[in-house]
């Protein structure tokens, strides 16, 4: 009797314990359930603050780009359009003092023997102002002849604005086109020129046909011994309408050479 009391009782703390066990490791589980949960919480809290700091970062990056950008931009300097310089027509002598320092700086003793205007669509030559002059200088001693060309033309086909040498070339003092002449005699300038040619049939032609342009040359003559300015009312010597001599000394009318 007593033996079968004490197997009862066995069993039942048997049981209880086993109850005791479960109740423990189910709420251990729990426990760690909920602990877990938490850890989870938190570490989901953590990214979710990690990502939108990341978010503003980039943002601020983005931000801080774009207001670089508009500071260069408006640091930069206003783009100019590159201006367009219009001619420059001045008078033969003011062209001559131009090209007259490079010729010597060529040769010491280089004189001149021609002067003379170009025809250019921005340059009618009236009132005796050109946008090109060309003149001859000669080497007496060398024996060599070189032009220089003064430009202020802005047509396309135009030389380089300012002083431009040409080529070197042979000279021959009997040459009759090539006749030196010391810078005394040119005391007359090519406004002074015109102004004596429209008296004497210019002003008559320029009337009728204001377009028509107008060319210099300066040149020795040594059949009479003095410096000549010609005047042509016309693109060249060959199609002109009026070409007048002029004193290129003293500035009086000496004939109507066409």
């Amino acid at each position: 009797m007593f033996g079968g009391n004490i197997n009862l009782i066995s069993v039942t703390k048997r049981k209880d314990a086993m109850k005791m066990a479960g109740l423990v490791s189910r709420n251990s589980s729990a426990l760690c359930g909920q602990m877990s949960g938490a850890a989870l919480a938190r570490r989901d809290g953590k990214l979710s603050r990690l990502a939108t700091s990341r978010v503003f970062l980039a943002v601020a990056l983005i931000l801080l780009i774009l207001l670089s950008a508009c500071t260069s931009e408006s640091n930069k300097p206003a783009e100019t359009k590159a201006e367009v310089k219009g001619p420059e027509l001045i008078t033969a002598l003011s062209a001559f003092r131009k090209f007259y320092v490079s010729a010597r700086g060529w040769q010491a003793d280089a004189k001149p023997y021609r002067l003379e205007s170009v025809v250019t669509s921005d340059g009618n030559g009236h009132d005796g102002k050109c946008t090109i002059w060309r003149g001859g200088f000669a080497s007496p001693n060398m024996r060599l002849a070189k032009t220089y060309t003064w430009s202020g033309s802005a047509a396309s086909d135009a030389p380089e604005r300012g002083v431009n040498p040409g080529i070197q070339d042979s000279y021959s003092p009997t040459n009759s086109s090539m006749q030196v002449f010391d810078m005394p005699f040119l005391k007359v300038d090519s406004d002074q020129a015109f102004a004596a040619a429209q008296k004497h049939g210019g002003d008559e032609i320029l009337g009728k046909e204001p377009d028509t342009p107008v060319s210099y040359v300066c040149d020795w003559n040594r059949n009479t011994n003095e410096l000549v300015w010609h005047v042509i009312y016309g693109a060249s010597r060959e199609t002109a309408k009026l070409t007048v001599a002029v004193d290129a000394s003293s500035g009086e009318f000496i004939r109507v050479e066409k």
